[in-house]
């Protein structure tokens, strides 16, 4: 598959699902700045079907290769990161997992019926990444369900997939100093960070700094109605150098934890 072609439809359907993405790109571009993306992140379940091996297919293809992996207890996750071999302009690669053996019965099942609607066939593309909800109309009793165990397995439910996320590379950033000053920008523009954790996670000494706006809330069609639920978010990452000179180019778990949370209704219903 066209590389070129593939990222940008993956901005396409990210920017139509997060039109804030599309509003601040534009408003740092008017700054006078040109906007590079650090990482895509994307979220799925562990089953063998659609599990971070399967989802990783494509970029594999694309000269990536796999590099850090990173263990959230709490959300019951496991991620794993993937770096271009020969380019490294190239974005960054996050993919995550639900670990669905850390959930009850009830919550594996409900998985499990939700992939065995689809015929096997769709998970084989190499283009599934961009088929976003490819399983049948959402239920608000099982989103509701999911949601009281995971806001993670909930947000996949409705979402289906796509990139969860892109990321500013703020070191590129020409008119902006530090991840403070991004952050402050955005507030400024009437942007809502996710504040769980601190505006910051990370710090200089872990050489990474991230952080987020809330995801954009949509509205969405489910068997009873239509309801507004979390879709995407666009996030902001400043790297620091290793002791060889060159920026880190890993992830902090602890970090990733609170960045989880942008897509959570928990913190639009405060």
């Amino acid at each position: 598959m066209n590389s070129t072609y593939f990222f940008n439809e993956l901005w396409n359907q990210y920017t139509a699902k997060t039109p804030s993405a599309e509003k601040i790109k534009s408003l740092l571009e008017a700054e006078g700045n040109t906007v590079f993306n650090d990482h895509i992140a994307i979220r799925t379940f562990d089953d063998p079907r659609v599990d971070i091996d399967v989802l990783a297919k494509p970029f594999i293809a694309m000269g990536y290769a796999p590099k850090g992996e990173y263990h959230f207890k709490t959300k019951k996750l496991f991620a794993r990161h993937f770096e271009h071999k020969s380019d490294p302009n190239a974005p960054k690669i996050f993919i995550s997992q639900l670990l669905l053996e850390k959930f009850s019965v009830k919550l594996r099942q409900t998985v499990n019926d939700i992939l065995n609607q689809v015929d096997h066939d769709i998970y084989e593309q190499e283009d599934l990444i961009l088929k976003g909800r490819v399983w049948r109309k959402p239920s608000k009793e099982i989103y509701n369900t999911l949601r009281e165990v995971s806001e993670y397995a909930a947000w996949m439910y409705v979402n289906g997939f796509c990139s969860n996320h892109f990321t500013v590379d703020v070191n590129k950033l020409s008119t902006f100093e530090n991840l403070s000053e991004v952050n402050e920008f955005l507030k400024a523009k009437g942007y809502t960070m996710n504040s769980s954790g601190g505006e910051i996670k990370g710090s200089s000494s872990l050489l990474l700094e991230q952080s987020s706006i809330l995801a954009d809330v949509v509205e969405v069609e489910f068997e009873e109605g239509t309801k507004e639920v979390t879709s995407c978010y666009y996030e902001f990452a400043f790297r620091y150098p290793n002791t060889d000179g060159n920026l880190y180019s890993g992830f902090i778990a602890g970090s990733a934890d609170k960045i989880f949370e942008s897509t959570d209704m928990m913190l639009q219903d405060r």
